[in-house]
């Protein structure tokens, strides 16, 4: 899959494909029923399929607080979107330029004279340009007037509920993996590379991976049962997420990992962790003897879970 990083960098060759466009956070099954229709027109033309994603995500800009938190990192994301067999995706860097270009301009600018798309899919509920005025009735008309087809993607359901990110977060913040993974089509993972920490775990007895999220927020937060992939093997452990309450930090989630019976050194390596169960809600203790004695239960808990 190749992957073209912003409008200066299209050239002739990228121009002729099928296209869609959207955040495609979590690429969850809604997701892939949009790339799997994608991937059928673009045999049926014989172009490329083309799939427009942009860093930040609009609402990141626009709200960098309150925005919701990242299911995939840009990294996760391209490669769940390399796996559904995606040819190219175009990455759009989203400021004060792009976001001030007008519906028309926006179609203009990146839909005909940068990718010459031949066809598009795109939800019916899609909003785009500047104050979100361009729609889909915008689309039908000027696919009308510029040449190009567009469908509007086909909806998705589990349990008579549309398949969204939004779900996704609602699952994982209740704690709901199985859900979590229905409407995901997979398990629920968070990679990242292992990072020198205030190692204060292993002061307190347990000696923790901490994993570099790069998120800032995180989808959900406790402690909870997971396995990592280490070296095509799967360790299982216990983790926290969350910005740590008992000890002095940054604000900024962390997530932490005691992998079951493991020796050896984890610095700058990447693990990939699927959660699994909900053991607590992250909390403050009162002093760090009492943080040792919860982990103490949190290890014991996962133990006996594993080893059951």
């Amino acid at each position: 899959m190749q992957l073209v990083r912003g409008l200066h960098n299209l050239r002739p060759h990228h121009r002729g494909c099928v296209a869609t466009i959207g955040n495609f956070d979590g690429v969850h099954r809604g997701h892939q029923a949009i790339l799997k229709r994608l991937r059928e027109r673009a045999q049926e033309l014989g172009v490329p399929s083309c799939v427009v994603i942009f860093e930040p995500q609009p609402r990141e800009y626009f709200s960098p607080d309150t925005a919701p938190a990242r299911l995939s990192r840009l990294r996760d994301k391209l490669e769940l979107l390399a796996a559904e067999g995606i040819d190219r995706v175009l990455c759009l860097a989203f400021n004060q330029r792009l976001r001030s270009l007008s519906a028309a301009e926006f179609v203009d600018t990146v839909l005909v004279a940068g990718l010459g798309v031949r066809h598009l899919e795109v939800g019916d509920d899609f909003r785009f340009g500047c104050d979100r005025l361009g729609d889909f009735d915008f689309l039908v008309e000027a696919a009308r007037t510029q040449g190009f087809t567009l469908e509007a993607a086909r909806t998705v359901e589990e349990d008579g509920v549309r398949v969204s990110s939004t779900q996704v977060r609602r699952a994982l913040a209740a704690g709901d993996f199985t859900q979590a993974e229905r409407l995901l089509g997979r398990p629920f993972r968070i990679g990242g590379r292992v990072l020198h920490g205030q190692k204060l775990a292993r002061q307190l007895g347990w000696p923790t991976a901490n994993v570099q999220l790069k998120r800032r927020r995180a989808p959900f937060t406790g402690v909870y049962l997971v396995s990592a992939m280490l070296d095509g093997r799967a360790w299982p452990g216990v983790a926290n997420i969350g910005v740590r309450p008992t000890v002095a930090g940054d604000g900024r989630p962390h997530l932490e990992i005691h992998l079951l019976d493991f020796a050896g050194d984890l610095y700058g390596r990447r693990l990939t962790v699927e959660f699994h169960h909900k053991l607590r809600d992250e909390q403050r203790f009162a002093s760090l003897e009492a943080l040792k004695s919860a982990i103490d239960a949190d290890v014991a808990a996962a133990r006996a879970h594993w080893q059951g």
